[in-house]
């Protein structure tokens, strides 16, 4: 079972000061020592994770994730009292996103990223700005309804994530024999499940209904009302062995959470139109985000 731990009261915007003034105090190895030498910050991307980060026609990154880390990036550039703070946008997939941490070529991957223990081995992650559920969908027409009308089925998901896991834990504890199918990113899983290829795609339900949303026919799809478990943290995922860095990003966020300014940000990518076809999700913020955003914390083991 998870246990969360709390988060300091207080966190922002004084301790955020704190955090940053006593991180340029040490070695260049840090990731905030590297924004101050070089006045840039690099944020990893995703193509097409509606509504969190993804695409507009012109090619620039845009959604839910990208607005809140580029709130992050402001509020660490007045901290830092830099003039100026340029952004790198870094696109990133499932497969690499750790590797592109590791390496320095992003410092902040900002996607929609499932915060578990195994995970934390590898990287660290911001206290949490979503929560999700894992479902499936499917055909109208003939397609499952149930996990249990997976049986015997095949099932793609996007590699890297956690969802291939959930599948391969459900499979074995309800003996469904289902055929899962690993794919490269999540339009090439739902390509296939609309083609028939496979009988479900396997994904978080927020992302899974904005890609049924802005299918060319919405009416030809269903998202299973069943889900694989409770919801899931989403966090910004960072380099490990930097608190410095994951401190002043979660005192960041604590700020933009306990002045609201999040609610603003969250009705934009859930309960407005968003590009590129103007469709609204119409997801209002439930009561678990609502009251993760009143008491931050950060998920424990």
């Amino acid at each position: 079972m998870r246990t969360r731990t709390p988060f300091i009261a207080g966190l922002a915007p004084a301790l955020l000061a704190a955090t940053l003034s006593a991180a340029q105090a040490q070695a260049p190895a840090s990731t905030l020592d590297h924004i101050v030498q070089t006045g840039r910050i690099s944020i990893g991307y995703g193509e097409s994770v509606s509504p969190f980060s993804y695409l507009d026609a012109d090619g620039h990154p845009i959604g839910y994730s990208i607005d809140l880390c580029n709130r992050v990036a402001q509020l660490l550039q007045e901290q830092l009292s830099l003039p100026t703070l340029a952004i790198d946008y870094v696109r990133r997939t499932p497969s690499n996103r750790v590797a592109l941490l590791d390496s320095g070529d992003i410092d902040i991957e900002c996607v929609a990223s499932t915060n578990t223990a195994e995970r934390r081995k590898s990287v660290a992650f911001s206290i949490p700005h979503f929560l999700a559920s894992v479902q499936f969908v499917a055909l109208k027409d003939g397609g499952p309804r149930t996990i249990a009308d997976l049986m015997g089925r095949s099932v793609a998901s996007t590699q890297g994530t956690t969802v291939i896991g959930d599948l391969n834990a459900v499979n074995r504890a309800q003996n469904l024999n289902i055929a899962v199918v690993p794919t490269p990113d999540h339009q090439t899983a739902f390509d296939m499940m609309a083609t028939g290829r496979v009988s479900a795609f396997a994904m978080d339900g927020t992302i899974l209904s904005s890609m049924v949303a802005n299918a060319s026919d919405p009416g030809l799809y269903i998202l299973s009302a069943q889900g694989f478990g409770p919801p899931e943290p989403y966090g910004l995922m960072m380099r490990r062995d930097d608190a410095p860095f994951v401190e002043a990003v979660n005192a960041a966020l604590a700020q933009i959470f306990s002045d609201g300014e999040i609610t603003g940000l969250y009705e934009k990518w859930f309960t407005m139109p968003i590009p590129p076809r103007g469709i609204n999700l119409n997801l209002p913020m439930s009561d678990e985000l609502a009251a993760a955003f009143a008491a931050p914390m950060p998920v424990a083991d």
